[in-house]
């Protein structure tokens, strides 16, 4: 309501965006948005909207695993709508006095598939560098990024995107195996950037007013399936047990499958990965990205609860939103040792990016869900906003 350029029809497609979102009404946002100042955002809101995060959680993090910030080898951090100086991994080596030969990547513009891609950075470090430690900071920056103007393909996000978080602490040193919490068996990284379609579907532009927004085209669903089936070629033979790939080959062989079998399938993958994935990290992107994983994965609505209900608690928190997701597993004591977890996120530019990660203990440690766990599912999740605000819809356009 105190967006000027909104009238009637924008307020309409924002309430049905709303309450057709998946989103509940206990999600966070930056202190400038929450305080009236979206339109005009500060440096310092920016900064400290990401230093709250950081100190708050590598404090945490650096108590619980009692690992001095002075033996972390490596540091990645990953922002992708801010880059400020000195960088955001310079401030949180000056906060935690880090020594002088500490590897430190700064990731930016990678959009929600960035977790992973910080992941894989990691990886990549460990092959050459034993016995380190290395931490990942993921998060996003709303407060300088939330959109004033009326473009309908651009103030969704604002309906989606919320405040969150979290840090990683990684290692290769084997004698800590037995603290470890999971274990990383593999990781696929596909990008389509080559495809002017896929480059352009989720896009930072400025309106035709001159407000800068994030752009997410007609394209989106398209680009993403796309992304999503050439990921999964390459995941498939890394994860699935030796027997489901010959049965998937004899089926594929030997079976016609004509356009009336696709339909009469319902979308759902001949490969059936649920042989080889005990539970799915699905990315948070929005309702429609995870009942399309679900469909073509053949998952169950247990299988899609998490993400599900992370969507409702936290909103799309970018690159963060999986360990929200395996953090709601963790707290309802879904993951036992040897269980296999799957994860799967999409990012601009546009990216599918999965890993396989083994659960190495029994886990059920208190975590962001400690004060909320108990009371979800909730029985109703009903949004309350069209019984709220539904007179926008018979308001006349003429007298508003």
């Amino acid at each position: 309501m105190r967006n000027k350029n909104l009238g009637l029809q924008e307020y309409r497609f924002l309430l049905r965006a709303i309450v057709g979102s998946g989103i509940g009404e206990e999600t966070y946002a930056p202190r400038n948005i929450l305080s009236g100042f979206e339109e005009h955002p500060t440096l310092k809101d920016s900064i400290l909207e990401m230093e709250e995060f950081f100190y708050d959680t590598l404090d945490k993090l650096f108590a619980k695993s009692r690992i001095s910030p002075k033996e972390i080898d490596v540091l990645v951090v990953n922002i992708s709508m801010l880059s400020v100086t000195p960088s955001l991994s310079s401030r949180i080596i000056n906060r935690y006095k880090m020594r002088e030969d500490v590897k430190v990547y700064n990731v930016t513009g990678m959009g929600c598939s960035a977790s992973l891609i910080s992941i894989d950075i990691v990886q990549g470090i460990f092959k050459t560098m034993k016995n380190a430690f290395a931490v990942v900071v993921t998060s996003e920056s709303l407060a300088p990024n939330w959109y004033s103007g009326s473009n309908k393909s651009m103030i969704l996000t604002n309906c989606l995107f919320r405040s969150g978080g979290c840090c990683i602490l990684l290692t290769n040193k084997s004698n800590l195996r037995h603290r470890a919490m999971l274990e990383l068996k593999c990781l696929v990284r596909t990008h389509l950037g080559a495809i002017d379609e896929a480059f352009e579907c989720c896009m930072q532009v400025e309106d035709e007013q001159g407000h800068n927004g994030f752009h997410l085209s007609k394209h989106l669903p398209k680009s993403a399936t796309r992304a999503f089936i050439e990921n999964l070629k390459t995941l498939a033979p890394k994860v699935l047990p030796m027997r489901e790939l010959l049965r998937y080959v004899i089926v594929s062989r030997f079976r016609k499958r004509s356009k009336e079998n696709s339909l009469r399938n319902g979308g759902k993958a001949l490969v059936n990965f649920k042989t080889g994935i005990d539970h799915f990290c699905v990315h948070t992107g929005g309702k429609a990205v995870i009942d399309g994983v679900g469909r073509s994965l053949g998952l169950t609505q247990h299988d899609l609860e998490p993400s599900r209900m992370t969507l409702h608690r936290y909103g799309n928190t970018s690159a963060s939103s999986l360990w929200y997701v395996l953090g709601y597993m963790e707290a309802k004591k879904r993951l036992k040792k040897g269980d296999r977890v799957m994860m799967i996120s999409f990012g601009a530019g546009f990216k599918c990016n999965s890993c396989l990660w083994v659960v190495v203990r029994d886990l059920e440690g208190e975590n962001a869900w400690k004060d909320c766990i108990e009371h979800y599912p909730p029985k109703n999740m009903v949004n309350p906003f069209m019984e709220k605000y539904g007179w926008i819809n018979e308001e006349d356009p003429f007298c508003l």
